[in-house]
């Protein structure tokens, strides 16, 4: 594959340094055992503005995949996709959607999907099981979507 990736642990507690970011270490691992070269990986903490200026300074000039963790639940203070939402310049929302259909639970996921620049980004649950789960549900098509944004030339994979 040998695209790059990065990752944001959305978590208050993380920060705190009284929770272990074990989901952000999943995906890491995941990611490596895709082919993905993980390139960094960030911590913020809960709330629109903190994730907004994260995924900002992490999209910047970078081409390939950055998945967050966290934050996409219905606690007050999950705010992850509004976050993810200001700096998106498109939606992929079919990503979210299948993501949310791979397990019952994923269906309270708020989480949101798309680009800026050539970053596609991918909000993820906070719990290590269902950010993998999540992933699962999405691998099939992460290269060839992160190949579009490269090269819009990129042959789609049935002709």
């Amino acid at each position: 594959m040998g695209h790059f990736a990065k990752v944001l642990t959305v978590s208050d507690g993380v920060v705190a340094g009284t929770r272990q970011d074990k989901s952000g270490e999943g995906l890491r691992n995941r990611l490596g055992e895709l082919g993905y070269q993980v390139v960094e990986s960030r911590v913020t903490k809960d709330g629109i503005a903190p994730v907004a200026s994260a995924l900002l300074e992490m999209s910047d000039g970078f081409h390939g995949l950055i998945l967050t963790t966290g934050g996409t639940g219905f606690s007050e203070r999950d705010l992850t996709p509004e976050g993810t939402s200001m700096i998106l310049e498109r939606f992929a929302p079919g990503l979210s959607e299948a993501t949310r259909g791979i397990n019952p639970l994923g269906r309270l996921s708020r989480g949101v999907s798309g680009t800026r620049g050539a970053s596609l980004i991918i909000n993820l649950p906070g719990s290590t099981s269902g950010a993998l789960e999540c992933l699962l549900a999405i691998e099939d098509v992460l290269e060839h979507a992160i190949s579009l944004l490269l090269d819009n030339s990129s042959r789609h994979p049935n002709g």
